[in-house]
């Protein structure tokens, strides 16, 4: 008896604290740590720390220490990603670690991410034209069909 009062308890704290909390707090951190926590497979701030030690420091620190704060950062944000993915429903909903990372994902100033080509988000694919990346899967892989 004792067993199921606790559990209606605990099942109406838990639907409160949700309907409280609302949505757009746990979303906006799940996607935040999801974006992250991929930092070690992308690689952009890796690629950031290696360019800007050669640009302002010269190409030899670039690729000796770039190399070591481009590892050191690319750690830094797969951590902080993976807490936010286990921590999403806890509060609080802002970005974390924020003196040493930026809360979105850094890339190199060389490059500037767009949209891939896809049904989704170009019109004019059913006359057989279509802009984007040739190959965005493909590393180093930067020329565009159609620019605006």
């Amino acid at each position: 008896m004792f067993m199921r009062n606790s559990l209606n308890v605990l099942g109406s704290l838990t639907l409160v604290a949700v309907m409280a909390a609302g949505c757009a707090g746990p979303e906006e951190k799940m996607g935040r740590g999801i974006s992250n926590f991929g930092e070690i497979v992308r690689g952009g701030e890796f690629e950031r720390s290696v360019e800007q030690a050669g640009i302002f420091d010269g190409t030899d620190v670039g690729v000796s220490t770039g190399f070591i704060r481009g590892v050191d950062r690319t750690v830094a944000r797969t951590g902080v990603g993976l807490y936010e993915i286990v921590t999403f429903p806890i509060p609080p909903y802002g970005p974390v670690c924020t003196d040493y990372l930026s809360p979105k994902p850094l890339y190199p100033d060389s490059f500037h991410p767009r949209k891939w080509s896809d049904a989704t988000f170009d019109t004019d694919r059913q006359m057989g034209f279509s802009g984007g990346d040739v190959a965005p899967w493909f590393p180093g892989s930067r020329f565009r069909v159609f620019d605006d």
